[in-house]
């Protein structure tokens, strides 16, 4: 029990000084390939790069460590993601922050014991909150919005281990094996942080990037698509039955979209089905291989099902009545599950993952089968914030 305690004090106080987490949204070269950034800047989490990569990283001596409180804002719609990571060691020991369902999720490891601690409000509400890492005696608290939102005591029979050395730290990812931690969960984290206090240092950090996102002083729930990306699925993912058909819905302002909203295609079958829609017409347009079904982008609810042999469009305009379409030779539910599903372009040919006419706009909400579709497990997605939109 007294090196179980050690490990999680120790490691609770390589926690507190993770949040150092200092960075800002412009940046200077360093002279090895990367740019330097400081900190009380808002950064945007969810920047395109590989999904276990950190966005931010630097290191630091821990001997210049002295205080031991540090606060930061995170707004959020995604319930699931990486905040920060730190280590020791050059990765011996380690810790990561991040949200599982919402709720804050810290995971330590120290001298081969692994800890997991959950606990405090649900944070993915859209709202600002305010966080604050603090060690007051034997507890290490997490503050949520002034209150607390999560306590844990610590003793150890074991002398006090001082820390030195290196401590690396990172913004957005991790730098160890995935697989050593307890929790599994997906990396990415379509959320902003600002307004950092942290500890009593002012190193710089680093970006491979060539520029930081930026973040919307307003979001709403949604997918939200910047014309330069789009998410790709394997259709095989999406079970369909031949009697129910297959069902696509979706939800937001079509009059303020512009580019292709889905496409699909089969890599064995010369067909592909698009649903695109064009501002400067105020058109929405169905392609349907070779054919095409025209309808006003007044819209802000649309259900498209594919049967065996036609289509049913479902529109929300008041006084409009469902259509259907005549699917001929084109057979969409036989060959579903050899085929891809993108959201936000248009397919290209062979088995890339090349695309075009991509979407810029905001979609509230996209059902596949009557499940909401998480852009976040696609087998590719780039330049979409897959929780937010700008309001």
């Amino acid at each position: 029990m007294a090196v179980f305690c050690e490990a999680v004090a120790d490691g609770l106080l390589l926690a507190l000084s993770l949040a150092l987490l200092g960075w800002g949204a412009e940046g200077q070269g360093n002279g090895r390939g990367m740019k330097e950034v400081s900190g009380s800047a808002t950064v945007n989490l969810g920047q395109d790069r590989d999904i276990w990569r950190p966005l931010i990283h630097t290191t630091v001596n821990l001997s210049e460590i002295t205080s031991i409180k540090s606060t930061f804002q995170l707004r959020t719609f995604d319930p699931e993601g990486v905040i920060f990571y730190g280590d020791t060691k050059n990765g011996d020991d380690w810790f990561v922050l991040s949200l599982k369902d919402g709720i804050p999720l810290m995971q330590i490891s120290k001298e081969d014991v692994l800890v997991s601690v959950a606990g405090g409000p649900k944070l993915d509400d859209g709202k600002w909150h305010t966080l604050e890492l603090s060690n007051q005696g034997k507890f290490v608290i997490l503050e949520v919005d002034g209150t607390s939102g999560l306590v844990v005591g610590t003793q150890s029979k074991q002398p006090e281990e001082v820390l030195s050395g290196g401590l690396r730290l990172a913004l957005g990812g991790i730098l160890i094996d995935k697989e050593k931690m307890i929790v599994q969960f997906e990396p990415q984290m379509d959320g902003c942080v600002r307004e950092g206090s942290w500890l009593n240092l002012s190193s710089p950090w680093e970006t491979e990037v060539e520029e930081l996102w930026p973040c919307y002083q307003n979001i709403q729930p949604g997918s939200y698509f910047a014309g330069t990306g789009f998410a790709i699925f394997n259709t095989s993912g999406f079970p369909v039955d031949a009697d129910d058909g297959l069902k696509i819905e979706l939800v937001g302002d079509f009059s303020q979209m512009n580019g292709t909203i889905f496409s699909i295609k089969s890599p064995r079958h010369e067909w592909t089905v698009a649903l695109v829609a064009d501002k400067n017409t105020n058109v929405v347009s169905l392609t349907l291989g070779q054919e095409k079904t025209l309808m006003l982008n007044s819209l802000n609810k649309l259900v498209i099902i594919f049967q065996r042999e036609l289509l049913q469009v479902f529109q929300d305009e008041p006084g409009e009545t469902p259509f259907s379409v005549s699917l001929g030779n084109l057979d969409v539910l036989t060959t579903w599950t050899e085929g891809r599903l993108a959201v936000g372009g248009l397919l290209g040919e062979g088995e890339d993952s090349v695309g075009s006419h991509f979407l810029t706009g905001c979609l509230e909400k996209i059902q596949v089968q009557g499940k909401d579709l998480d852009l976040d497990l696609a087998v590719k997605h780039m330049s979409i914030s897959p929780h937010s939109c700008p309001a």
